[in-house]
């Protein structure tokens, strides 16, 4: 039977719940957005929350919400998805990327620091940083909020993989070190509304600008008028919005799906926990480090192999098992689009190298321990399979 790298978790309760909007009368804007929003901002300890149809809707609103525009500067890391970066791109700005801790495969700050003082004396420094918690394991944000006060520029967490994940002991979303944070709810993340993600921030002024832009820029909002309505059913575009609202319906299934956070990430840490007694016995594989001030929430769980293992073919070997597993990332500077604006391989060594190396292995919260087990036996068999080490690393005369 096979065995996906991830899926989603839907329970009767979810049925329901998304069973009681469609027999309700609103489908699209009723109450249930706005419920949705409220529990989010509650449980990760955000002022607000504005819920749209994608985190890449999220992410793009939030850098205009922050007014990126031509001219300005994007920074990110490369490895993430393309969405990361491709929000800069959809407001004029130029985007660049800084390289990853090869510890973490997080944005490093030291390398961040470096390029900033090297822009900021040739004049280029970013307007806006999105650090990305890859995998569902926070960055380093109080010290990139340091460099931010110090070089200036505004921050976009991109927390897509880190819904129920902690830094510092506090939930992240919260918003101390950075201006919006961006929740994804695909189907593979922590929890799903199907399609779906959310702005938080802790800046009235800021979620102001994100629902007008979510909305076609259409309001009835009086403080936004720029002269009085002329009776209930007028309203006036006032900025140049998009149609990313979320609807009720997949509201009503995050909403639900938010009942089981606690349970989803717990289950999700044994594995990971569990993962990594599994693997400590298994040559050629390195399990993800762990920093101590955080906990992910593990979205995914990446193992690094060793230089001299043919990672294509241990890949062949676990889909062969019926072991869906996946390589994220390809970095995103070394894709067509990108190196058509003259980034080049070799720009960003360590992403380049983790992506060289790593793959993901299955985790859910719906993944058995059995389940589990053959997937660990399945990748040990493939390593030790014909053609996957040089005869050298096996030990042979």
């Amino acid at each position: 039977m096979w065995v996906p790298y991830g899926r989603q978790s839907i329970s009767e309760a979810d049925i329901a719940a998304v069973t009681a909007v469609l027999r309700s009368p609103l489908l699209t804007q009723g109450p249930v957005v706005p419920r949705f929003e409220a529990a989010l901002a509650e449980r990760a300890g955000s002022r607000h929350a504005v819920a749209v149809n994608s985190a890449t809707s999220a992410l793009h609103i939030a850098c205009l919400a922050l007014d990126l525009g031509p001219g300005d500067g994007l920074w990110t890391t490369p490895n993430t998805f393309v969405a990361s970066a491709n929000a800069g791109l959809y407001c004029g700005a130029r985007v660049d990327f800084v390289d990853i801790d090869p510890r973490t495969y997080l944005l490093d700050p030291d390398r961040l620091e470096a390029r900033l003082v090297e822009a900021e004396r040739d004049g280029r420094l970013p307007k806006i940083v999105v650090p990305v918690h890859f995998a569902g394991q926070a960055c380093d944000m109080e010290r990139i909020a340091a460099l931010g006060r110090r070089f200036g520029f505004r921050i976009i967490e991109d927390a897509s993989h880190a819904v129920g994940a902690t830094y510092q002991g506090r939930p992240v979303g919260d918003g101390r070190y950075s201006d919006i944070t961006v929740f994804s709810f695909h189907p593979v993340k922590i929890i799903t509304s199907g399609e779906g993600g959310v702005a938080l921030t802790n800046d009235p002024a800021l979620d102001v600008r994100l629902r007008l832009l979510r909305s076609h820029g259409v309001t009835r909002d009086e403080a936004l008028l720029t002269r009085p309505l002329d009776g209930p059913w007028a309203y006036e575009q006032v900025a140049l919005g998009y149609n990313y609202r979320m609807t009720d319906i997949h509201a009503a299934l995050g909403l639900s799906q938010l009942d089981r956070l606690d349970a989803f990430v717990a289950r999700r840490r044994a594995l990971a926990q569990r993962y990594d007694a599994l693997l400590a016995g298994v040559p050629h594989v390195t399990a993800p480090y762990r920093a101590p001030d955080r906990q992910s929430s593990w979205h995914l769980y990446i193992v690094r192999l060793a230089p001299q293992i043919d990672r294509a073919r241990v890949h062949a070997a676990m889909v062969a098992a019926e072991i869906g597993v996946q390589v994220l990332y390809i970095p995103v500077h070394t894709q067509p689009y990108y190196r058509a604006m003259g980034f080049r391989e070799g720009d960003f060594p360590e992403a380049e190298a983790f992506y060289a190396s790593s793959f993901t292995l299955p985790i859910f919260p719906d993944l058995s321990d059995a389940d589990q087990d053959r997937v660990v036996a399945a990748l040990t068999a493939a390593i030790e399979g014909p053609g996957v080490l040089p005869d050298v690393a096996r030990g042979a005369p």
